[in-house]
This record gives structure tokens, sequence and C-alpha cells, in this order.
């Protein structure tokens, strides 16, 4: 693959959904003109929708269905997650998130690694700046909720850059480095990394104007961003900045006219976080036509990777090639058994319960539904995978939270076809419990413990605040990330939270499930978490400075005891 630097690539199309009466162009040698773009029928319409259809289906960084992690924002989730502590992958060597889960050197910027969210983040970036280019400084009344999308995004997207690349957060630090800004009409090749100060008025800018084009906005689904993603998305960096009064106010607002998710949503095995309900804010959803569906087996998807029942397909990473992805076992163990949000993952007393049987006799069969029972409706399909394909060779703490469409597990062409939320009410209340809190911690801890008990009904405030990493961090705030890491597990939150709170990691303790020489645990925030920009920009672009190469430990820590 051609690698380029972000200037270089911006004079070159990322657009794939184009107008028919666009002619279709090879990105990598050809670009489509302003003038070009206004001539074709419905073109600025096509640009506004390629924003969010790009996000997902297609296999933007190899072009081909190579590379298992290439499908899209969903594929950043398990990156950063497995950066962490608190999913565990499979096998350290197979399953092609290792590098991530290994801090490995391979993320360092002279590999392909690298290249990964330079492309995509860069190319969804460049779709946002099509927008804004064409709309201009005056937008008619037909492109400014156009305009108002692609500034809500393009915000996104540089918000998820400056948290993953910047060492510091903007708290911590506002002149720490974080990533070159590139707007609709930048064109100096040499383009230092914006500080957080400067990137983060940046994002809040355009957020500003975002809110005021789609005020009137009525959106014709939840795949597409309205002025409840954007007040989601000031809260986000509201709390990055530790603005705690305008953190909860925007809070508050984003999850107006949502509802946090019953047991009965949070725990359906046919629909569970598969499908939009009154809890999400913003998804995406992957279409029966996405190559990411069509080719390979559909082996090069989100649901390859996190649906487990559907071994009788005979496809999926996580079903049928390598197994699920775990629940550290901590903090599987610190969920008490009256929360619900513990039947996400497999409890190791369900091995205990299977011991011997197997499903080659009915007795043996009858044990395994038995156990299995209250987890999912294809038992002898989640036993088969845990003990004939799982490299632990047991259910232990494997994940279901994430279901197959419609219940499906036969045909990996239906199954992982699901939406997958983005933005959901639940965060944005854990949001507004920590602003709270940490303005007047006794409103904090009432709106904490209304929330948790929404999950728990016998929550007792002040039970998951353990302090390890940053020990300076108020027992309140740890108590919210304990909320955060148990009600957000999969979705993407993990290394901002690391990072954010300045904690460091523990993977190694009596009981561990991580897999050995891997077993880690940091007191800072472990450097493999500050990406590094691929060397192709820092070759091209002369002001950009970069991070340095992980270095991850060798062999386990020493346990840590709690």
């Amino acid at each position: 693959m051609k690698k380029l630097n972000i200037i270089a690539a911006f004079g070159m199309t990322a657009v794939m959904t184009l107008s028919s009466c666009i002619k279709e162009i090879d990105p990598q040698t050809s670009y489509v003109t302003a003038d070009q773009a206004k001539d074709a029928p419905g073109a600025y319409a096509n640009f506004v929708s390629s924003i969010t259809s790009s996000l997902n289906g297609e296999f933007t960084y190899s072009g081909d269905s190579e590379y298992p992690f290439d499908f899209g924002y969903p594929s950043f989730f398990l990156q950063r997650d497995l950066l962490g502590q608190d999913m565990v992958s499979q096998d350290s060597g197979s399953e092609w998130y290792d590098v991530w889960y290994t801090g490995s050197s391979y993320l360092g910027p002279t590999y392909a690694y690298s290249q990964l969210p330079w492309t995509y983040y860069y190319g969804w970036i460049k779709n946002c700046n099509n927008v804004i280019g064409l709309a201009g400084e005056t937008p008619t009344e037909d492109q400014k909720h156009g305009l108002g999308i692609a500034l809500a995004m393009r915000a996104m997207f540089y918000m998820d850059l400056a948290r993953m690349y910047a060492a510091k957060t903007y708290a911590a630090d506002k002149n720490a480095e974080t990533v070159p800004i590139v707007k609709e009409d930048t064109k100096n090749a040499s383009n230092p990394r914006a500080t957080n100060e400067q990137m983060y008025q940046f994002i809040l800018a355009d957020l500003d104007k975002a809110e005021a084009l789609l005020a009137d906005y009525t959106r014709p689904d939840v795949y597409t961003p309205n002025i409840n993603v954007v007040y989601g998305l000031k809260a986000r960096a509201y709390l990055t900045m530790e603005d705690w009064a305008n953190a909860e106010k925007y809070a508050k607002l984003a999850y107006s006219g949502f509802t946090a998710m019953t047991k009965d949503q949070y725990l359906s095995q046919t629909d569970g976080f598969n499908t939009p309900n009154g809890s999400w804010i913003f998804g995406l959803t992957y279409r029966a036509s996405d190559p990411n569906i069509t080719n390979n087996d559909a082996d090069s998807s989100w649901g390859s990777q996190m649906i487990v029942e559907v071994s009788e397909s005979g496809c999926g990473y996580a079903s049928n090639y390598i197994g699920p992805k775990s629940i550290d076992a901590h903090l599987f163990n610190s969920i008490p058994a009256t929360d619900f949000r513990r039947m996400c993952f497999i409890d190791p007393a369900v091995d205990v319960q299977i011991g011997d049987a197997t499903p080659e006799t009915p007795a043996g069969q009858a044990v395994i539904k038995a156990a299995l029972a209250d987890y999912t409706d294809d038992p002898l399909g989640v036993y088969n995978t845990c003990y004939n394909v799982s490299a632990v060779g047991a259910c232990q703490y494997a994940e279901l939270k994430f279901r197959p469409k419609g219940g499906v597990h036969d045909n990996q062409y239906t199954a992982f076809t699901v939406a997958i939320p983005l933005m959901r009410a639940e965060e944005m209340m854990l949001i507004e419990a920590e602003a709270a809190g940490m303005q007047a911690e006794s409103r904090g801890i009432q709106l904490l413990t209304d929330f948790a008990k929404t999950r728990d009904a016998s929550y007792v405030y002040g039970t998951h605040n353990e302090a390890y990493g940053n020990t300076t961090t108020p027992a309140f705030q740890n108590e919210v990330w304990w909320q955060r890491r148990v009600e957000l597990w999969g979705e993407g939150f993990a290394t901002f939270d690391i990072k954010r709170l300045q904690k460091g990691i523990i993977r190694s303790y009596a009981g561990t499930n991580h897999i050995d020489n891997y077993q880690w645990n940091t007191t800072t925030v472990p450097e493999w978490m500050n990406l590094c920009i691929v060397q192709s920009e820092t070759n091209n672009n002369s002001a950009c400075t970069n991070n340095p190469t992980p270095n991850p430990p060798k062999g386990n820590s020493d346990p840590f005891v709690w």
C-alpha cells in the first residue's frame, strides 16, 4: 500500500459513495475538484452521506479482505480496549489484535500498523472537509444541516486522535502535542502537531457551529448525527478538559429524550447490543451488501471478532477460529451477583457445573444446556466454541455482550449485519455524575447511585473505588471509573479513561486470566497507549514530531496484591 503524508493525501478523494454522475476515481492517483463536485447532480448530499456511511463496511486500510481488523470505526474500540487491562485476548499470536494487546514495538512508526489510524481517521476527516469546503462560509438553507453534520463528525474524529496520540490529556498538560490539524483549506505540507489547547479550541469551535446549524434538524435515523450527538461530543470534550460545569451541562442535554437500557434490553439474546433502542444516541450499522460482510466469509468484520454465538456457521474469529475475547477476571469478580451486567460474561462456575460432561451423550447435552441456559439460546454452540476452539479451553469470563442479529446462529452473513452504539445515554449519565461530583461530591454520589441502582438494586456507594495507578484520584472518581469500565466494556473507552485519569494497568495478580508473559503491572499510563505517527508523515512533514516507539515489559510483573 502506498504511504502518503496527510497533506498530499488530502489532494485526493477519500469518498467512496459518490453519485454515479461523478466518475469513479482511484484515490491514489486522481482527485475530484470542487467545481466537478458542484456540477454533479446530488453531489453535495452524497458527500454528506459519505461521512457516516464510510465509518464501516469497506476495507479502507488495505483495499481487500486481507486484514481481519480492517472493518472501520468499531475496530478502534477493540484496539483501544486491548491496550489496557479490562479486555483479554485469547491468544497473543494469531487473532490479529495481538499487536495492541501486547503493546508491541510493531506499533512503532516504521511498521504498517501505525498507518491504520492515519489512513482511516484522516480519510474520514477528508470527507468532512469536502462538505465544509463545498458549503463555504455562507451555506445555503439546503446545505446547512450537511455542514453541521460534517463539523460535528470532524470534531469527533479529531477528539479521538487527540486522545490517542497525546502523551498527556488536556487537563494534565495543555501543551502536550496531539496531531496536525488539516482543515478544508490547509495547503502547507509543513504542519506541526497541535497542542491540546489548540486542538480543543478547534474542536469546540466546530461543535459550536454544528450546534447552531443542527438546532432545527430532524435526523432520519440514529446513524446520523443530530443536536444530541453534538451535545454528547461537547460533554466528552469538557470531561477531558475537566471543565466540570460544562461537562455536566452538555451530558444532561445529550441524553434528554433518551433512557438507560433495561435489563431485558441489555441481556436480550436476539437484540442485545446489535439493535438501536431508546438508549442509543448515535450508532452505525453493517449492511448485507458491505464488502466486510460479503467478502472473506465475513471474517473481516466486527461480528467475526465479537459475536460468539455463530458456531454453526463455521466462520468467525470469536466463534470458530480463536475464541471469545474475555473480561478481566478481577473486574468480573468485582461485579456483584445482583448486578445484571455480570451476565454479559460467563461465570467460571459454569465450567465447574459442566465438569466432564460432553455433547456426545444426551446426558452430557443436558448438563451443558442447564449450565449455559441463562446465558445463551445456543448452549451447544457456545460449548463448542469455549472448549474446542478457544485457546483457554473453557467458558470462563467469555463475553456474550454483543449478540448475533436476530439470534441467528447458522448464517454469519445475517448474524454479523448488526448495529453498534457509538454514544449511549448511559455514557452521558456517567459523565454527568462524575462532573457533578467533582463540583459537589454529594450531588455526584446521588447521581451515580441513581444510575447504579438501575443495574443493581442492591448497590451501595463506596464498594468499587479501588486505588491503583494514580492513587491520588479521588475515591469518588474511582467509583465512577468502575461503573464506566463495566457499563462501557468493549465500546472503546478503556484507553481514553486510563489516560484521562493517569492510571496504570494491572494484569498480574493471583487468579489472573491474562496471557502468560503479558501479565504486566504499571503505576503510570503505559507508553504504548500513546500512538506513534506513521514515519511517512514525519518524513514528508518536517514540522511533525513523533512519540517514542513502544518498549513493552519483558515477562510477567510480580503479582499485584489488591
